[in-house]
């Protein structure tokens, strides 16, 4: 019997992707404080935040595989988060244009029943064009990406932002490596195919 496999994350870009596997799955919010601790490198915080998201639903679901995920876009070791507002976005973008991020995409399986428990990250290395600050307006008005780390969408418009995108797991940059994620699950024992 194939155990319920969970998805600790409120995400719909998450979702979307997890559909993507046409494997049954369930949505948790994980509940997590997502803080950087005092110092925390962007890729520590990715790491540390899948983890614990995906052992914060585990708890409540102990005999369930549950998928936790987060991305931190990582500026010369200085974490970006999600703006929130379009104001913040402006910002981000300014500081980003003509720049080359790490968006650092943790995910995390773990199974309490099992005592199963992996992590990976996902490195996508980004260049940003160096855009004017009216084609940084025209994107936000048109995309709103105030949910998204680092302020833009590459599977929309933001993909006209970027110079190139360097990633060994394609769905990294969206916010779930399902290459990664695949990986994990089949040796969490999840029968994908």
């Amino acid at each position: 019997m194939q155990r319920q496999v969970i998805l600790a994350s409120t995400s719909r870009y998450r979702r979307e992707l997890m559909n993507r596997l046409h494997l049954p799955f369930e949505v948790q919010a994980p509940e997590v404080d997502e803080t950087p601790l005092e110092g925390e490198a962007p890729r520590a915080l990715a790491e540390r935040l899948a983890l614990e998201k995906a052992r914060a639903v585990a708890r409540r679901f102990p005999e369930a595989v549950v998928i936790g995920s987060d991305q931190v876009a990582d500026l010369a070791g200085e974490p970006l988060g999600k703006p929130g507002d379009h104001a913040r976005a402006s910002a981000q973008l300014r500081r980003m244009r003509g720049q080359t991020l790490i968006f650092q995409t943790a995910v995390a399986v773990v199974c309490q029943a099992n005592s199963f428990e992996q992590r990976d990250l996902a490195p996508v290395r980004v260049v940003f064009r160096d855009l004017s600050d009216a084609a940084i307006e025209r994107y936000l008005v048109a995309e709103q990406p105030y949910d998204c780390a680092g302020s833009a969408k590459s599977e929309g418009l933001g993909i006209a932002l970027l110079e190139a995108i360097d990633s060994d797991d394609p769905t990294a940059l969206v916010g779930l490596p399902l290459i990664r994620t695949a990986r994990m699950l089949r040796a969490a024992g999840v029968d994908l195919l």
